[in-house]
């Protein structure tokens, strides 16, 4: 460090025993100082201080989050308050080190590395030992090849606590259990291991097998997993908060093997710790001894230090991407022996993950629109309900869609066999907010799609939405062997009996959209008020599904100009053809990507799109969503994202507005 270089300001977030820890170590550290604690309690923030000499008391969490002498935060409560006050330290603009887990599964840390990321600050997961010299010194025997490749790979971590119901360890309401405990120090090693051996930083496995035993108080008192990675690298882990285990780290090469005593607390106060290393040809073991005067959480703290500009830690040290992989290793752990968290069920939901009252944040880029027979604004862009397979992944993602600014959500009969209109229902009804959102519903795919199984479906709809009406309801496919009326005729008794405001249609021709709305005409119906085909800058080469239509083509986009018949369209970023690294010429991974999008005019699309992306200073996704937003007729983009941050990307197409020279310039039609 060098000399008057002003030291990182640390706060800490609760008082126990891990807590102690950490300030003891942050006292040892070069680059760090401890300013601040907060408590639940005055007593306990005070005598917490008077221990560690620490100036800045405070009496609740906000109160230091909003203490202007603290940069960083380390956060040291039970795990399920990790992800609610890590994004409120982000909110605050403070540098974020959260004590593992993160949060309680996969789909909330994805929301808390969100935060980092929108609030520009540093955050990593609090596993220390990935910080500490033994674990570089690991690194480097194996990029070494040291044992040859690795084959197997032995990694225990338990001890037995003692039963106590209502202590951290075995509450379920706690996050107890050993799985997210110590758990992940296992699964952080093995992916740390495979990774390297494969010339990366970490790896996933591509087969998990999990079993354990889950108590009485509804936690897992010990388990294990076998993995396998790529190369055939296979992997043996256990855990328990009921079971002492030896909580050693052995690795087997082609070339001998590599024994780790101590390698999850090495040296908490600096010393020597050793890695053996036996090889075949050597007479004996050889001690690799790795000495530091350095306190381990102080080394923990400093990493944090010296990685601030980064925003997140370099390898070996926990990552983001290293983060999100982990606790998904986790999420599947647990879900093989069914342990399951209350806060991950439909009660633990009531409230956002921040634990504020769900509302659109202020600067909302978002843009609005009418649908006829639709009584509220319509958010431009749709959120597509077809991936949310857990009630806490659609939670995380519908609320965040929300605080941006979005209404309108669009799910179907088929999507999940019914789960995603099952959380989308259940999200709504947790929220309480079925008259501030759009509701797109469509049913009768092939081979349903009749009047009597559009009636059938529609109803079990409803009830998997847990709702008396949808906003906007559209068959999913045609059939041209029914005719147009009896569908109008059909789709009007609905929203005679206030089951559906409006309806519509997807993957339709013109000349059926057409003679339904004629026969609705002369019967004195509604007609359809929407259409959902695809329309996207690049032009579908080969259907997406079965019975699936485009509307990108010249004549359909003339009739939607001279109709101003409101467009839904789906796959309005051509499903990630606009991201160079996942659609080129050269590159065939995705099969479904290359099958329906690549040919040599949209290669070009691509190109231009990449080009006047560069000129606005924004992504090719973004001006393939803002060239579907910028026509001149009435659009509503379905959008798809698998993350928080994929559903920012989207939302910067309505920042861009694209001119008619430049529409066609984009289509090669100028």
């Amino acid at each position: 460090m060098a000399t008057g270089e002003k030291k990182l300001r640390w706060g800490i977030i609760g008082t126990g025993g891990i807590a102690k820890a950490f300030a003891r170590g942050v006292a040892h550290s070069k680059k760090g100082e401890l300013v601040g604690v907060a408590s639940r309690t005055k007593e306990g923030a005070e005598k917490f201080g008077a221990e560690y000499n620490i100036p800045h008391r405070h009496e609740g969490y906000d109160a230091l989050l909003a203490d202007k002498d603290i940069d960083a935060v380390y956060i040291a409560t039970p795990h399920p308050l990790h992800a609610e006050w890590a994004i409120k330290c982000a909110e605050a603009g403070k540098h974020i080190l959260c004590e593992k887990p993160v949060t309680l599964n996969y789909y909330m840390a994805l929301a808390v590395i969100e935060a980092a990321r929108r609030n520009d600050v540093f955050f990593m997961e609090a596993y220390m030992y990935r910080c500490h010299p033994q674990t570089a010194k690991l690194v480097e025997l194996l990029k070494a090849k040291e044992i040859g490749d690795v084959r197997f790979i032995q990694a225990s971590f338990g001890f037995h606590g003692g039963f106590n119901p209502n202590g951290r360890l075995f509450n379920n309401a706690l996050g107890g259990g050993g799985i997210l405990d110590v758990g992940g120090y296992c699964t952080t090693m093995a992916r740390l291991v495979a990774g390297v051996a494969l010339g990366r930083d970490f790896a996933e496995p591509i087969e998990f097998k999990g079993s354990g035993y889950v108590g009485e108080s509804r936690a897992d008192e010990w388990a294990s997993a076998s993995l396998k990675f790529e190369g055939n690298i296979v992997a043996s882990l256990s855990t328990g908060v009921s079971v002492n285990l030896d909580n050693s780290v052995r690795i087997f090469g082609t070339n001998g093997n590599i024994y780790i005593p101590t390698p999850w607390v090495p040296a908490r106060e600096g010393g020597t710790v050793k890695i053996i290393v036996t090889k075949k040809g050597e007479p004996a073991p050889r001690e690799i001894l790795i000495e530091t005067n350095e306190w381990l959480y102080g080394i923990e703290a400093d990493t944090v230090a010296d990685n601030i500009t980064n925003r997140e830690a370099k390898f070996p040290a926990m990552s983001w991407n290293d983060t999100l992989g982990n606790l998904k290793m986790q999420d599947m752990w647990r879900e093989q022996i069914g342990m399951e968290y209350d806060a991950e069920k439909p009660e633990g939901w009531t409230q956002t993950i921040h634990r504020r009252p769900l509302a659109v944040k202020k600067g909302s880029v978002m843009k609005y629109g009418k649908v006829p027979g639709i009584d509220k604004p319509v958010s431009r862009l749709v959120m597509g309900v077809d991936n949310q397979s857990v009630l806490s992944q659609a939670c995380i993602m519908f609320d965040d869609y929300y605080e941006l600014g979005g209404n309108a959500f669009d799910t179907a009969y088929i999507y999940g066999g019914g789960k995603h209109e099952s959380n989308l229902g259940e999200w709504i009804r947790l929220r309480n907010i079925r008259e501030k959102v759009v509701i797109l519903d469509k049913g009768a795919h092939t081979p349903f799609c009749n009047p009597v199984d559009l009636n059938k479906q529609f109803l079990e709809s409803l009830t998997r939405l847990k709702t008396d009406y949808v906003d906007i309801y559209m068959m999913h496919r045609d059939n041209i062997d029914i005719p147009v009326g009896e569908f109008i005729d059909v789709l009007n008794e609905h929203v005679k009996a206030g089951r559906m405001r409006a309806f519509g249609a997807s993957n339709w021709t013109i000349e059926r959209i057409e003679a339904a709305n004629e026969y609705a005409k002369k019967k004195g119906l509604k007609s359809f008020s929407a259409i959902s085909n695809n329309l996207s800058l690049a032009r579908m080469v080969n259907p997406v599904w079965g019975g699936s239509l485009s509307f990108s083509d010249p004549v359909s986009r003339a009739w939607l100009k001279k109709t101003q018949m409101p467009l839904m369209p789906w796959s309005s970023q051509a499903r990630g053809f606009f991201v160079p690294e996942r659609a080129r010429p050269d590159l065939h991974t995705d099969k479904s990507l290359s099958h329906c999008w690549y040919s040599d005019d949209n290669f070009q699309r691509q190109a231009r799109a990449l080009e006047l992306a560069k000129k606005k200073g924004v992504s090719g996704v973004t001006i393939a969503c803002a060239y579907v937003l910028c026509q001149p007729f009435p659009t509503f983009p379905l959008i798809g994202p698998r993350t928080p941050r994929e559903t920012e990307d989207s939302f910067k197409g309505l920042t861009v507005e694209l001119t008619p020279e430049e529409l066609l310039w984009l289509n090669l039609e100028s």
